[in-house]
């Protein structure tokens, strides 16, 4: 018995398989950002994850945008993300260890991170969208 193939779909088939699977490839082959200068937030975390935490947690915690924390760059085109130059960015980070210590000893949170929904207190929880809580600088 003879089976008659169509060799459009055959060749379409192929493609498809072929297509699929260097797609896949590229995925998996893909490699993790990289960031210089953490010193709270993983080194190996996603530029999903910390674009996220910049977004939601910073950015609308505090109501203040990149350069509150980071420095231009020195090019004038910019900011310079690996900077330690703005004091504001170290303050980040003590507010970054202090909010993850209170959800540690106080909520019991095993391993609590900024960005992590189920944190009890974040940074919205004193900021409310204010660069300063009640009663810092800026705040009248």
């Amino acid at each position: 018995m003879r089976i008659k193939v169509n060799r459009k779909l055959v060749v379409i088939a192929v493609l498809g398989v072929s297509v699929t699977g260097t797609a896949a490839m590229a995925v998996n082959k893909s490699e993790p950002a990289h960031y210089e200068n953490l010193k709270v937030l993983p080194k190996n975390i996603s530029s999903h994850d910390l674009q996220s935490i910049m977004a939601d947690d910073f950015e609308d915690g505090l109501g203040v945008t990149c350069g509150f924390c980071h420095a231009n760059a020195k090019d004038g085109h910019g900011l310079d993300f690996v900077s330690d130059a703005k004091p504001e960015k170290e303050i980040t980070r003590q507010m970054m260890r202090m909010t993850i210590g209170i959800n540690k000893k106080y909520f019991k949170l095993k391993h609590p991170k900024v960005g992590n929904p189920a944190l009890v207190v974040s940074c919205t929880t004193c900021h409310k969208g204010q660069a300063f809580p009640d009663g810092g600088p800026g705040n009248n």
